[in-house]
């Protein structure tokens, strides 16, 4: 490890110990800005230091004089750069879940409610700065992405970040440390096609009476082609989710029920990715799946909600404390209702 990094280290934990956990909107205070030359800075105080120096050997009013103008641009500028930072809102944005081994992206929020234009502003991890500052207008806000690797499963965590600035003319550096909790799901790296899914199975969506089949209402699907528009979930649509068909007790559903113990034989994490595995090839077909792993165990179903839920258990699984849930096809059923309920 490097001396630099080190000393990035050292910052950050005392800037942590000095601050503490940071709560969102987060408003940058005076009082945490922290400002220094940059090389850049130390070359121009000594050219001004030489200039000085020059102008009292040769007592040369001009040369002073220049000197003088030279030296207060110098500290306007520092002033600037000190307050380019000063009264920007920082908030955390929405994450994507990703799989291991990709790069997460942590979406962070910047608001400026001053009356002047932010500018040249770099927000980074570790002292990794993003590769372009960004400018923010008055009364505006803006997403800066900050990337992070994620190499293995389960919840990344970005609790650091360093927002700094050299605005207007590089001379300074000011920046600030902001301790906010961001997390990412990091789902199991999904196996290869190696192995086949489970068995599918069929049967009537819990139906008592087939004659009552257009009448029940038994959950929702992806649309697919050749469905009738007459059962197509529109209002849900209207408000955003996919494209997708209201099911009813008596309609055939055919599904896969993925479960721990069809592994045996296999480590923790190689049963993980095969459960991954499936689950992606069963979403990309549009056949219901169910998911039953140690402490959880969610019903069959279709969706990119139904898909992300079971991802999420692989994901956290042995991280977090187990569920303990049972969703059986009542359950199911009286969500999905709830569901098309709040739709309508």
């Amino acid at each position: 490890m490097s001396i630099a990094t080190r000393l990035r280290k050292r910052t950050r934990a005392w800037a942590k110990r000095r601050h503490g956990q940071d709560v969102e909107p987060f408003v940058i205070p005076t009082r945490r800005v922290y400002i220094l030359p940059t090389r850049i800075g130390l070359f121009y105080a000594g050219m001004l230091l030489l200039m000085f120096l020059g102008a009292m050997n040769y007592a040369n009013n001009l040369a002073l004089g220049l000197t003088f103008i030279l030296s207060s641009i110098g500290l306007v500028g520092m002033h600037y750069c000190q307050r380019n930072l000063v009264g920007v809102r920082i908030a955390s944005g929405l994450t994507e879940p990703v799989f291991a081994g990709q790069v997460a992206r942590f979406a962070i929020a910047f608001e400026n409610d001053a009356g002047m234009l932010r500018h040249e502003i770099r927000v980074g991890a570790d002292g990794d700065s993003a590769a372009l500052p960004v400018s923010i207008e008055s009364g505006q806000r803006t997403v800066v992405h900050v990337e992070l690797p994620a190499p293995e499963r389960g919840r990344l965590t970005l609790d650091h970040l360093q927002i700094s600035t050299d605005y207007p003319f590089g001379l300074f550096r000011a920046w600030t440390h902001v301790n906010l909790p961001m997390s990412c799901i990091v789902y199991p790296k999904p196996a290869s096609r190696q192995l086949k899914p489970p068995p599918t199975e069929t049967d009537t969506g819990g139906a008592q009476e087939a004659r009552r089949g257009e009448e029940d209402f038994a959950g929702l699907r992806s649309f697919q082609a050749g469905d009738s528009p007459r059962h197509i979930a529109w209002k849900a649509y209207a408000r955003g989710q996919e494209l997708q068909v209201k099911q009813y007790a008596g309609t055939a559903v055919t599904s896969h029920l993925l479960e721990w113990e069809q592994l045996a034989g296999m480590h923790t994490e190689s049963r993980l990715s095969q459960l991954c595995r499936w689950i992606e090839d069963a979403h990309a077909s549009r056949i219901a799946f169910g998911l039953r792993i140690p402490g959880t165990d969610i019903a069959a179903n279709v969706g990119n909600a139904h898909r992300q839920r079971c991802l999420t258990a692989l994901a956290l699984f042995g991280i977090d404390p187990p569920s303990n849930v049972r969703a059986d096809r009542s359950d199911s059923v009286r969500d999905s209702t709830e569901t098309v309920g709040e739709a309508s």
